[in-house]
């Protein structure tokens, strides 16, 4: 088999499994809690960064439990790598690619209930491929259960794989979602790597292994998620917790869309803006100071003092 050959059959097997994972998603977080994803297929014509596209934009409003929730597959083909991607790998600079993934944002109704992200993806150019993504967690009212089940399904996901992955997954995320203006988190963390594949450094792993990894990171997100939403979805709450979640949900549009690298990519390569924007929360409070000085003290010293905590030890 030629290396075009392989290229093509690990891309379409990535995808297959995009396609059931985004399935499983809509169908947990959608129909299974009272919601329904709207479907939009779309094919795109190329620009001059790129040479074409195809997706499924799933997105969810107004549901029962989600107030928004968007899980959104794209497969997407260029001529040349925008900076976003470039900027860590400038030998790639000019290369034609292939990229593919899906990227989850879960916007709950109920201030009791973490807004989540997940984002899995594959990157092909030319003889160089790697996997990135991981998960994380965005709550406005925290709770120790919730964050200790999150960084135990983390570790589950990295343990097969590596010794020592979670920790460093788990600081590679805490670095990233970081609002650097604020130093402040965006949530409690998770895990998150990028420019993953066999020359790695400590981490390193053949394709199979990086796929089967892609796997376990989409099934943790899936079932650690689920189970945190099933306990606070029914909870109580009044305008004071529903005003200090609007509030707070202007720090998740704050890094969306000053920091976040795969919102960059997708503008630069010519995207689908309204699909890209879909990880923005549905209502926003914007206030010049926050609401409530004591929901502030209980939720941001996980945010600041104990942003980075090994939650296991």
């Amino acid at each position: 088999m030629t290396d075009d050959a392989q290229a093509a059959v690990r891309s379409d097997a990535v995808y297959d499994y995009l396609l059931r994972l985004q399935a499983d998603l809509c169908a947990t977080f959608g129909d299974a809690l009272g919601g329904h994803f709207e479907r939009d297929v779309w094919q795109r014509e190329g620009t001059d960064v790129s040479i074409g596209g195809r997706g499924i934009t799933a997105v969810q409003e107004d549901g029962a439990v989600m107030e928004r929730a968007g899980v959104a597959l794209s497969d997407v083909r260029g001529t040349k790598l925008p900076p976003a991607a470039t900027a860590r790998n400038p030998q790639l600079a000019g290369r034609s690619y292939r990229a593919m993934g899906v990227s989850v944002v879960m916007h709950p109704r109920n201030p009791n209930a973490p807004t989540s992200h997940l984002n899995v993806r594959f990157f092909n150019a030319g003889d160089v491929w790697w996997f990135g993504g991981g998960f994380d967690l965005t709550p406005f009212i925290p709770y120790d259960e919730d964050i200790l089940s999150w960084h135990r399904a983390a570790s589950a996901a990295c343990a097969p794989f590596h010794e020592g992955l979670y920790a460093q997954a788990r600081a590679t995320c805490d670095d990233y979602f970081l609002l650097k203006h604020r130093s402040e988190s965006r949530g409690i963390g998770g895990i998150f790597y990028d420019d993953l594949n066999e020359h790695t450094p400590q981490f390193g792993m053949d394709w199979e292994q990086g796929f089967a990894f892609m796997q376990a990171v989409g099934h943790g997100y899936l079932a650690a998620y689920r189970e945190i939403i099933a306990r606070r979805k029914d909870m109580p709450y009044g305008e004071r917790e529903r005003a200090y979640q609007l509030y707070r949900r202007g720090r998740y549009v704050e890094f969306n869309l000053v920091f976040d690298r795969g919102t960059l990519f997708g503008l630069q390569s010519g995207g689908r803006t309204d699909a890209i924007l879909v990880s923005m929360p549905p209502a926003v409070g914007w206030r010049y100071k926050s609401p409530d000085a004591d929901l502030d003290a209980r939720l941001l010293p996980y945010l600041t003092t104990r942003r980075g905590e090994a939650w296991l030890g």
